[in-house]
C-alpha cells in the first residue's frame, strides 16, 4: 500500500534515530527498535521507491551529540533523502524525569549536561519559543547546527532531495458530520 502511494507521490514516510550506540539505546529509549534497525527500515523503503526523512532526536549535549555526524552518513548509506534534528526539549514535567534519568545512568556528567542544556535554552531547562525550541539558542546550538549542517551537505541529504507531495486528491471533508462519507 505504502509503494502503490508512492507511485503516486501521496507518502513521505519519516524515521526517527537517535542513536546507533546499543547500550545507550538501551536505557535511553528502551523496547524500541534499535539503530540498525531503524536503518535497515529506512533501506527497505527506499527501495520500495518510498521517500523516507530522518530526524535525528534528541540531540542531548556529551550523551548522543558526538554520533551526530556518523548518524547522518549512515543514513545517507541506506538511502533516506533528507534529514533534521532537534536538541533535546524539556517541557514541563519531562524536565524532572530527564534530570532524574540522567542523574541514575550518568551522574559523573548529569550536572555539566544540565548546564550545557539551560545554556542553549537561556537559562532555563526548556524555551518554547518558536524559532528557538527546536535548535537552541547560544555557542554551543549553533555548533551542533553548524555540523550537522556540514554532515549533511557532505553527505547530501538536503530537504530539496524529497519530492513533492501531490494535493490534487485532497478533499475537504463534507460538513455533514458523516464520517464515512470521507471513504
Amino acid at each position: 500500500m505504502l509503494t502503490q502511494m508512492a507511485e503516486k507521490k501521496l507518502i513521505h514516510v519519516a524515521i526517527s534515530v537517535t542513536t546507533l550506540n546499543n547500550d545507550l539505546k538501551r536505557i535511553l529509549e528502551p523496547r524500541t527498535a534499535s539503530g540498525k534497525t531503524r536503518l535497515q527500515v529506512i533501506k527497505t523503503l527506499r527501495e520500495a521507491g518510498i521517500p523516507v526523512s530522518v530526524l535525528v532526536a534528541p540531540v542531548i549535549p556529551f550523551i548522543n551529540d558526538n554520533e551526530l555526524e556518523e548518524i547522518v552518513a549512515a543514513c545517507a548509506e541506506v538511502g533516506a533523502q533528507s534529514i533534521n534534528y532537534i536538541m533535546l526539549r524539556l517541557p514541563h514535567e519531562v524536565a524532572p524525569l530527564f534530570s532524574d534519568w540522567l542523574h541514575q545512568h550518568y551522574p559523573d556528567r548529569a550536572e555539566h549536561v544540565l548546564q550545557r542544556i539551560m545554556d542553549m535554552r537561556g537559562g532555563k531547562l526548556y524555551n518554547s519559543q518558536f524559532g528557538k525550541r527546536m535548535t537552541g539558542e547560544g555557542i554551543f546550538a549553533d555548533l551542533i547546527n553548524q555540523r550537522f549542517h556540514i554532515a549533511r551537505r557532505k553527505y547530501g541529504l538536503d530537504d530539496n532531495r524529497l519530492s513533492y507531495l501531490d494535493c490534487r486528491h485532497f478533499a475537504v471533508p463534507p460538513k455533514e458530520g458523516d464520517q464515512m462519507a470521507l471513504f
